[in-house]
């Protein structure tokens, strides 16, 4: 599976490749703000990619795009189980005061009576390839994200820029081997059916963005989708809908004076996100007519909590019933996942990843990357937690073990070097449910992240991975 092009290239080359790849990216599209000037567009560079795509395993690749709109149904088909949700996450909301305020906003929209019967998915299964002893690689689910699943925006344009490396290095076959993306397309498929539902032409998409918005092309790409289908698109933080935002006596959420069809939730995934007064906005929201992208269940859906509870035996079964083949398509991409509960069986745990903490990853209930716990980082913090309830704030689950490759990651202000990398496939999910109906259920694209194997965690956002293509073998 080992594709070097390194090895058959001499320093030169590679150099002069690498000023064609970004002035490509920045040809195509695939752009960042600077940090300097994070909220505006009058500097722009290249969003941090690979300069050749990595290669993938094809059989694979196309798996886990064929399991996407099962896990699109297993995410609504959990949103819509409260005694589930209860159940799962009845240990996490104790001791785990964010994934509680969440719940809390839950229980409300339930007692109160759900007011908007349609519900709109947009997520991204993000999977590891797991080395087998035989040389084979097996797909392990790492997370599933059901919030500001992003980079369906660039991961659309990056394919055209390996394409065009690669045919600047002599490797036309090759860069013919790079599929089509368009997750653009997929997940503004999605936003425009649940605005058609809606059904107010006046009504508008709203982007609940962050303060900083280095990532925003990443976002117009989608936007832009709506607006060729001339659907009204706005942008606003947590703090513009808590000073314009009510709702009418038919609960029609107005924002600025515009009712809003749909909140897409580009933040909100992480405690600092919240004050007091983003929490009121946020219940607001969620009480409101509007279709929420996700609705509160459906970010719940979400939790690590719930994915290692999905692992236990029997459970799929549940949400699936009569369609073992859908269960073990799903089942198949399942790491190892342990519960920390107080109790024999997370007494067991603690104890597993205690004595081999190079096996396992601790994983807090947190979005958008840089959270997780490797090595000696286990031990310290299960050292101090093993006897407290605290330590139910996490699960555990088995590392997966990719083959490295080599490339080079190209990062503004960043020497260029060549890396041993791990790489991680994410696929996009589009989905529409209409009452009891479901009226949209699609993959909607990939996306490929490439991360040197110095770092354990952190996404692209975060600063550590970089944008990539899959190169199918």
């Amino acid at each position: 599976m080992q594709v070097r092009y390194d090895v058959l290239m001499d320093n030169d080359l590679i150099k002069d490749l690498v000023d064609v790849a970004k002035d490509s990216a920045l040809l195509n599209g695939v752009l960042m703000r600077t940090k300097e000037t994070p909220n505006s567009s009058e500097v722009v560079t290249y969003a941090p990619f690979t300069l050749f795509p990595s290669p993938v395993p094809e059989a694979t690749f196309h798996q886990a795009l064929a399991v996407q709109t099962h896990y699109n149904r297993l995410v609504d088909k959990i949103s819509q189980d409260s005694s589930f949700l209860e159940e799962a996450l009845a240990s996490t909301i104790k001791v785990d005061d964010f994934t509680g305020r969440l719940f809390n906003i839950y229980r409300h929209v339930l007692q109160e009576g759900k007011t908007q019967s349609i519900v709109l998915g947009l997520n991204r299964s993000d999977y590891m390839l797991d080395q087998n002893e035989d040389g084979s690689a097996s797909l392990k689910q790492i997370e599933i994200n059901t919030i500001a699943a992003s980079f369906g925006g660039l991961a659309s344009h990056t394919p055209n820029v390996h394409r065009h490396i690669l045919k600047v290095a002599g490797r036309l076959e090759d860069s013919k081997r790079i599929l089509d993306n368009n997750p653009s397309a997929g997940l503004a498929k999605g936003l425009s059916k649940a605005w058609d539902l809606y059904g107010s032409e006046r009504a508008v998409v709203l982007y609940l963005v962050e303060e900083l918005q280095r990532n925003i092309f990443d976002h117009r790409y989608v936007e832009n989708e709506l607006w060729k289908r001339n659907i009204p698109v706005i942008r606003r933080q947590f703090e513009d809908v808590a000073k314009t935002g009510f709702l009418d006596q038919d609960k029609r959420l107005f924002v600025d004076g515009r009712e809003v069809a749909i909140v897409y939730f580009r933040n909100g995934y992480m405690p600092q996100n919240y004050t007091e007064q983003n929490w009121e906005a946020r219940l607001m929201m969620e009480r409101s007519m509007a279709v929420k992208c996700p609705d509160i269940s459906t970010h719940l859906a979400g939790t690590k909590k719930v994915q290692q509870e999905l692992a236990r035996p029997g459970v799929l079964e549940r949400f699936f019933p009569g369609e073992p083949d859908v269960v073990d398509k799903i089942r198949a991409t399942f790491a190892g996942l342990y519960t920390l509960d107080m109790g024999p069986e997370g007494d067991k745990t603690v104890a597993m990843a205690l004595a081999k903490p190079d096996k396992f990853v601790l994983k807090p209930q947190r979005e958008g990357g840089g959270n997780n716990l490797y090595g000696a980082e286990i031990c310290q913090v299960l050292e101090g937690v093993k006897q407290s309830t605290e330590r139910m704030a996490y699960i555990l689950m088995d590392k997966v073990q990719p083959r490295p490759v080599h490339n080079y990651l190209l990062r503004l202000g960043t020497p260029l070097k060549l890396s041993t990398c791990l790489s991680e496939l994410g696929v996009f999910g589009a989905y529409v449910r209409h009452g009891q109906d479901m009226v949209l259920n699609e993959c909607a694209g990939h996306l490929l992240r490439t991360k040197s194997d110095e770092h354990s965690d952190g996404g692209v956002a975060a600063g550590v991975a970089v944008l990539d293509n899959p190169l199918l073998v």
